[in-house]
């Protein structure tokens, strides 16, 4: 960024609502997450940028700061010389300079923010402009000579609002800048509701300069951030719920490509596009105090370690305020890893909730290495007490049934299901689980399922798997699931809180036709339960994902299910349930 080259008086008097930069004192070796405490309680979709003062600048979705304050930022700044202690710095926007074209109650969200040459380039979504009636999110763009302002709008949309082809608007939402290894710039855009594009810009980066291209399915990716390296692009996404409180389950996935413009693959080379989509995970909930780990960018240190800017969300204060009101996502900054050339945060650790060596941002100051990589869970020996091959007429010994379904039997050598026109999720509770006692201990549970729940059409939520049943209003379910017109693999959690029931969900890698499906758990100690999630399309090769915890002193019990819908019906086809401990 450019030194702050204007007076206090002179920004005040241009409307920029400034604070007094932190004053010098020595460099911290560690550093505790969230950052942004306490300056900000909540600092969502968070943007940062290295200012030509030698300080770091990050933006932030347009929420209060604080808990107990009402009023909405307009785009909050916060600053740091250091990447991990930040103060307030002022908003983006005031009433004398925010952008005609917004409505009055249109948020101003997820901003992007990037140094070009001798300005600095502001990107936001507006989630309702004056051109149409109706929801109609589109992509700003704003200039400043620095971070701090002043602001001023490009007076338009640089991505405007675009007509759904069953009416309404696409999610036009949570830009983010690119400048590929020809110079050229592009702007990436989108969220559930339509996919995520990406379109060419002109030489200024205030016009698109060319035809948009989809690089994500819809219904499964938003808060596209891409970076250069090693000849490739990598497109980082998050998906599921950003905001679904205690059972948050957003995550970030990685694809990448040789060009900007796609199409990105996973790890495994599954398409960001297809309807088994893709993705390699980055950052995932681990068990810890921090869920909701997502919406990310990407910042480098003085040693040139990438670092992990995101949001994420305290599981024991989930709200800014009331329960079920605006979510408390503050922003956390972890090291960012590279491993065997995909991303991966504290080396597959995920989340800190500890001390971690702080990023390199003096000249003095010494760096840290990567640590060792987190282990994944290794099954021990078969358990057959525990387990069941289904090789007789009836489910073996030690099962029983919460609302027996008497359409699920056992030929074959496997427990054949078709899917129940009912859930669990929510109070009603229709849905058949069939249960059996967890071992004591630590122990992984498998399954191998087979089920044909098509591809690319709607059969929303058709789904079969594993399921932690502590109750019908306290469970979590492993399935493979038609979302919309995607088919994934779902890791769902409900409980109830502050005398409500919450439900959101983490997703994991795609599905096949058969998946082997694996849920390790361990015990903390506190007592607290932990489930993490594991998935593999072939039985051999297996990737772990994320984890949901149960409180101490619960004795969740484990088992199948087969529900969510009947039209047109599928059979799940379970070949065993196995434990190993």
């Amino acid at each position: 960024m450019k030194p702050i080259a204007l007076a206090a008086a002179t920004l005040t008097l241009l409307g920029i609502a400034i604070a007094s930069p932190s004053s010098a004192h020595p460099r911290p070796a560690t550093y505790v997450n969230p950052v942004s405490a306490p300056a900000a309680d909540t600092f969502a979709d968070p943007a940062v940028v290295r200012g030509g003062d030698g300080s770091w600048y990050a933006f932030g979705t347009s929420d209060p700061l604080k808990a107990g304050e009402t009023v909405h930022r307009q785009i909050p700044i916060l600053r740091s010389d250091d990447l991990v202690r930040w103060t307030f710095a002022g908003d983006a926007f005031t009433a004398a300079n925010r952008p005609a074209w917004a409505t009055p109650t249109a948020g101003l969200w997820a901003p992007d923010i990037r140094r070009a040459g001798d300005r600095y380039l502001l990107y936001f979504t507006v989630t309702d402009t004056t051109l149409n009636p109706g929801d109609d999110s589109a992509i700003g763009v704003a200039t400043a000579p620095t971070p701090l302002g002043p602001w001023t709008d490009s007076g338009g949309p640089i991505v405007g609002p675009r007509p759904a082809p069953g009416g309404g608007y696409l999610w036009t939402f949570d830009p983010a800048h690119l400048v590929d290894a020809q110079g050229r710039q592009w702007l990436y855009y989108g969220s559930y509701f339509g996919g995520i594009f990406t379109v060419p810009l002109a030489g200024d980066g205030l016009r698109t300069a060319g035809t948009p291209t989809q690089v994500t399915i819809d219904n499964r990716y938003e808060g596209a951030y891409v970076v250069r390296r090693s000849g490739w692009y990598y497109l980082f996404g998050s998906a599921a719920n950003c905001c679904a409180g205690p059972t948050t389950g957003y995550s970030v996935f990685a694809g990448r490509s040789r060009g900007p413009a796609g199409p990105f693959v996973d790890r495994d080379g599954v398409s960001l596009l297809t309807s088994r989509v893709g993705g390699t995970p980055v950052i995932q909930p681990n068990g810890n105090r921090w869920i909701g780990t997502g919406h990310n960018a990407v910042v480098t240190d003085l040693a040139g370690q990438d670092w992990l800017v995101y949001h994420a969300i305290d599981r024991e204060a989930p709200y800014l305020n009331e329960p079920y009101g605006i979510n408390r996502r503050p922003m956390l900054v972890d090291r960012l890893d590279w491993r065997h050339g995909w991303p991966t945060v504290r080396n597959g650790h995920w989340a800190s909730d500890r001390p971690q060596r702080a990023p390199v941002t003096g000249r003095h100051q010494s760096g840290g290495g990567e640590g060792p990589p987190a282990a994944d869970p290794r099954p021990g020996r078969l358990a057959g007490s525990a387990s069941d091959e289904f090789a007789g007429t009836a489910p073996g010994p030690g099962w029983s049934w919460v609302r027996q379904d008497p359409d699920a039997t056992v030929e074959g050598g496997a427990l054949r299901w078709p899917t129940q026109a009912a859930d669990l999720v929510g109070g009603d509770n229709t849905a058949s689980v069939l249960v059996r006692d967890a071992p004591a201990g630590d122990y992984v549970v498998e399954t191998r399922l087979s089920i044909d729940l098509g591809i690319d059409t709607v059969r929303n939520y058709q789904q079969a798997g594993l399921v932690v049943y502590a109750g019908d209003d306290d469970f979590a379910r492993l399935s493979h699931v038609a979302i919309w017109n995607t088919r994934q693999i779902e890791f769902g959690r409900e409980l109830p809180y502050a005398g409500r029931l919450s439900y959101g969900g983490m997703v994991e890698g795609p599905p096949a036709e058969t998946t082997w499906l694996r849920l390790a758990h361990t015990t903390a100690t506190s007592g607290e339960h932990r489930y993490r999630a594991g998935y593999s399309t072939d039985g051999r090769h297996w990737t772990w994902g994320g984890t949901w915890t149960f409180g101490a002193g619960t004795t969740p019990r484990i088992g199948l299910i087969s529900h969510g819908g009947d039209t047109p019906q599928a059979t799940a086809v379970f070949d065993y349930f196995r434990v190993y401990r």
